[in-house]
């Protein structure tokens, strides 16, 4: 949802709780439905501490997906580029090959794999590159120190890049189920018929309307926070790009010039294999 949306929505359901309770408050007696506005508030406070509690246990869990995402996307492009430099202590034969296939593999990250995140489409799809790689390294077989040495650390880096992966992609899922939306949605709706009934005639409409209104533009803002914590490759210009990956790319193309390996890529610029 992008950011204009996001305020129409708080917008138009602020309009529609003002609305509704000015025309309560048309045949309401003054001081409120109720006889005892002690006891009313209390009973109010009970429904707003305890919708509360549950939304700040949501937006943490909220959170805490986000944030897996957000950190298993750095993660990952942080791996990309140190394989690439453990390539270099590779056999001369698979050492381009393999730096090749690790371009490709962020490539399709970025123009393959993150479209698909964005769409809800990704699911457990692996990525081909990976593979690709795996098949590679199961052709290497290091004979000095040195490339044993790299042999294994690409091995380590290579299930922390897996793992990495798994959450980038887990936590762009979302993790809030759909009973839980209903609850939150549920309870946000008692609070404001329960705020209606207290609509006084005796009382200003502009102070009246700023009662429902603040608390119903809180929940609104509440609630479209926790989407897009639950969601955050769909939420317009604020959603999670793959920046992390993107500049893994150009420092892996800087790379592979320093290094001296040139000629084409076995991929397009989408990631998609080419050639025989």
């Amino acid at each position: 949802m992008s950011l204009v949306w996001a305020v129409l929505f708080v917008g138009l359901a602020v309009g529609l709780a003002v609305s509704a309770l000015l025309v309560v408050r048309r045949r309401a007696p003054e001081g409120s439905f109720f006889a005892d506005g002690d006891r009313a508030a209390g009973v109010f406070g009970v429904l707003a501490t305890g919708f509360s509690v549950l939304l700040g246990l949501i937006v943490f869990l909220a959170f805490t997906a986000y944030d897996q995402s957000r950190s298993g996307a750095e993660t990952e492009a942080l791996l990309i580029a140190q394989q690439f430099e453990t390539a270099q202590f590779f056999p001369i034969a698979v050492r381009q090959q393999l730096g090749n296939e690790l371009i490709c593999y962020a490539t399709s990250v970025v123009h393959q794999e993150w479209p698909r995140m964005r769409a809800g489409t990704q699911g457990d799809m692996f990525n081909p590159w990976g593979l690709a790689m795996f098949k590679t390294l199961k052709s290497t077989t290091p004979r000095t120190a040195v490339e044993q040495t790299a042999y294994d650390k690409w091995l380590d880096r290579r299930a922390d890049r897996e793992v990495a992966r798994k959450d980038r992609i887990h936590g762009a899922d979302g993790v809030i189920p759909a009973p839980l939306w209903i609850v939150l949605f549920f309870i946000a709706g008692v609070i404001c018929v329960f705020m209606l009934f207290f609509a006084d005639s005796g009382e200003r409409a502009i102070v009246q309307a700023v009662l429902i209104g603040s608390v119903v533009a809180v929940i609104g803002v509440t609630l479209l926070l926790i989407r897009f914590l639950n969601n955050p490759l769909q939420a317009g210009y604020v959603a999670l790009q793959p920046t992390a990956m993107e500049r893994t790319l150009g420092l892996l193309d800087q790379e592979r010039r320093l290094v001296g390996q040139s000629g084409a890529l076995p991929c397009d610029r989408n990631g998609a294999a080419v050639g025989p």
